[in-house]
């Protein structure tokens, strides 16, 4: 049952406070990768950091989304993610190529999301780019089991596929975004 108790442009909420705390333990454990390495400790913040997504989402669906919502959400995700890949990346541990695939896709869809939205075009997110999410989160999770980092092939293999899920889902949200803009500009006629 959902309980509305936040307006769309509600700033101050539960689900926004669990997102601007997500963002900002991203530099720590990011930090913590760069100066330790890969570890138990930085894999149990990493899991922590991304275990509140679905708790700041599952508070939202019942509290009320907001816009600012809708913006931090992804924006911690992408600063986890791609903070500790980094990370990992200029350690040595796994190649920047795979990293870099995913770093343009989730700019260059931060961009275009952006730039629809100035034309009163909405993007919803699908539920594969939450398993994208989900596989990132995994993905990267693998990067800091001490164990793991120095098997290059499996972490490999864990980013391409993490790699191939982002792309896939970058292409269908481009595919969203000209037919809701297409639509949009019908409707406006």
């Amino acid at each position: 049952m959902t309980n509305t108790t936040f307006g769309p442009s509600a700033l101050a909420t539960p689900a926004n406070a669990l997102s601007a705390a997500r963002l900002l333990a991203a530099p720590v454990v990011v930090a913590m990768v760069v100066v330790w390495g890969p570890g138990w400790p930085e894999l149990a913040v990493a899991f922590v950091v991304a275990a509140t997504d679905g708790l700041d989402g599952w508070i939202a669906r019942r509290q009320g989304a907001t816009r600012s919502g809708a913006f931090l959400d992804p924006l911690a995700d992408k600063a986890i993610v791609l903070g500790l890949l980094g990370a990992v990346a200029a350690r040595g541990e796994v190649s920047w190529v795979p990293v870099g695939l995913i770093a343009l896709r989730e700019v260059a869809m931060s961009v275009y999301r952006a730039a629809v939205a100035r034309k009163g075009v909405s993007i919803p997110a699908r539920r594969s780019a939450k398993a994208k999410t989900l596989v990132q989160d995994i993905a990267t999770g693998m990067c800091l089991v001490p164990e793991l980092a120095s098997r290059h092939e499996v972490l490999g293999v864990a980013l391409w596929v993490a790699v191939a899920l982002t792309l896939l889902t970058g292409f269908q949200y481009l595919q969203d975004g000209r037919r809701a803009s297409h639509r949009a500009a019908e409707g406006a006629r």
